[in-house]
């Protein structure tokens, strides 16, 4: 699990409920369903209505990179990839063939069969390149769903404020009534402006820097590919490719 999405979640949920309670008040008090079905369905209509299916299927399921993101070793991949360059130089490039079965990273082993079967490098950077790109649109139209719905809940929270005090308005001759107008009037804004917040914008920030890690990864990987295929000594390719971990952190 990523436990610094995990922390991030608690800490700041914990952080409203708690000042509200320090404040005297209820959980009680910010738990009102109408505004919650106002805030959370109108927002999940207003998004459904912006991107076709296939991307919100998608931005559903990629919740789980949200919260089990399996970190890359690129250590590990830095060496793979200086071993196929050894295993090239000493037995030629055919000699990676075996080495494929291997191989779990995707990328890698498609640039490496690519590269095996006799593309020419310039066309295997403009191959993979236009894979990345390809990549990088569909994941951050993914992000964009979350980026969106956090937009837009916020101004569902205003509209359920509106409701509720014209709620308010209707019943100024009832008093018993004018307490859960307010509520819903509050608690919606409340809604609206924690789940952008607290919630959605930080899912679509947090899959943005996984597609940036991705792609700097990817790079890497391709300038690996290309200097095995170039012959260039190991030992240089080693240093360019550790050239892409800034500060010791790996993409």
């Amino acid at each position: 699990m990523d436990r610094a999405s995990a922390l991030g979640l608690i800490l700041g949920l914990t952080a409203v409920v708690g000042g509200n309670m320090l404040e005297g008040g209820k959980i009680d008090s910010i738990l009102q369903p109408t505004a919650a079905l106002i805030v959370f369905g109108g927002t999940a209509g207003a998004t459904f209505l912006s991107f076709p299916l296939r991307d919100l299927m998608k931005a559903i399921t990629s919740l789980r990179f949200v919260f089990f993101e399996e970190p890359a070793n690129t250590e590990s991949l830095i060496q793979d990839i200086i071993r196929y360059s050894g295993v090239a130089r000493r037995n030629g490039f055919i000699a990676l063939e075996a080495e494929i079965p291997q191989i779990t990273n995707p990328f890698l082993m498609k640039a490496l069969v690519l590269a095996i079967d006799g593309m020419l490098p310039k066309l295997l950077l403009e191959t993979m390149e236009r894979e990345n790109i390809t990549f990088e649109d569909e994941h951050r139209r993914i992000a964009k769903v979350y980026e969106t719905a956090g937009g837009f809940s916020p101004t569902i929270g205003i509209i359920g404020a509106v409701l509720g005090l014209i709620h308010v308005m209707e019943n100024l001759a009832d008093p018993s009534k004018l307490g859960a107008g307010i509520a819903v009037a509050f608690v919606a804004t409340i809604y609206g402006v924690g789940i952008a917040n607290l919630v959605l914008l930080p899912i679509s920030r947090k899959l943005i820097n996984r597609v940036n890690r991705e792609l700097a990864l990817r790079e890497m990987v391709l300038e690996g590919v290309v200097g095995i295929q170039s012959g260039m000594n190991p030992y240089y390719l080693e240093e360019k490719l550790r050239a892409f971990i800034e500060d010791g952190r790996k993409p």
